[in-house]
């Protein structure tokens, strides 16, 4: 498999260098064919009490970037050696930071959420919650998932009821892994599509506030 990395140069963070050693970091990762940009927009809505760094996927995909490669993985079906991979490129970045974080979690949408809650395995006792909008959970058994069950770590999971991204495989799996491994926070959002409405983002800032 190819060496995965995260650019340094495409990370938009939430505040200036002087200021990031100053709170707990939270990792944010786009859905597939967007960008490090897009989350970012969210910064201003969730709790200064965290610093936040949007990354850029590795891999291309139509306008943007996506976490795993679509040539390659299924689409909400990803081997687990690939997301164990791409975690891994994403906990090399961390360890490159000039600062050790007092506390880490990690936040995404879609793809990116898929992977937030993945860093709970591939990361563990590094990374200790999660925020998944959207998202999935990958398939497969983890070394770590025993740790979790003793520990149930905070996971935040919202999808919306329409979402046509969301197959029945993929409910089932989420709603069978999350209870039974993370301490769950998890809500349906009726009409929502494939989206973050403002519903599921007040109860992200309110997950995110009980993490402080």
């Amino acid at each position: 498999m190819t060496e995965l990395s995260i650019d340094p140069g495409a990370v938009v963070w939430s505040v200036e260098p002087e200021a990031r050693h100053q709170h707990p970091l939270v990792v944010v990762m786009h859905g597939r064919g967007s960008d490090e940009r897009d989350l970012a927009s969210l910064f201003p809505l969730l709790p200064a009490d965290f610093v936040y760094a949007s990354l850029r996927a590795p891999f291309g995909f139509g306008p943007g970037f996506a976490w795993f490669d679509d040539a390659v993985e299924e689409a909400g079906n990803p081997r687990i050696v690939s997301a164990d991979a791409m975690a891994q490129a994403v906990l090399h970045w961390l360890r490159e930071l000039p600062w050790h974080p007092t506390r880490v979690g990690a936040l995404g949408f879609s793809q990116g959420g898929a992977m937030a809650t993945h860093l709970l395995r591939e990361g563990h006792g590094v990374v200790s919650f999660a925020v998944n909008m959207s998202g999935f959970v990958v398939s497969g058994a983890h070394r770590s998932d025993a740790a979790l069950i003793a520990e149930l770590p905070p996971v935040y999971w919202g999808r919306g009821s329409v979402d046509p991204f969301f197959t029945p495989e993929l409910v089932a799996r989420a709603q069978s892994w999350l209870p039974m491994h993370t301490a769950l926070e998890s809500a349906v959002y009726s009409g929502l599509g494939h989206s973050v409405s403002d519903d599921m983002l007040g109860d992200v800032v309110d997950f995110l506030r009980a993490r402080v």
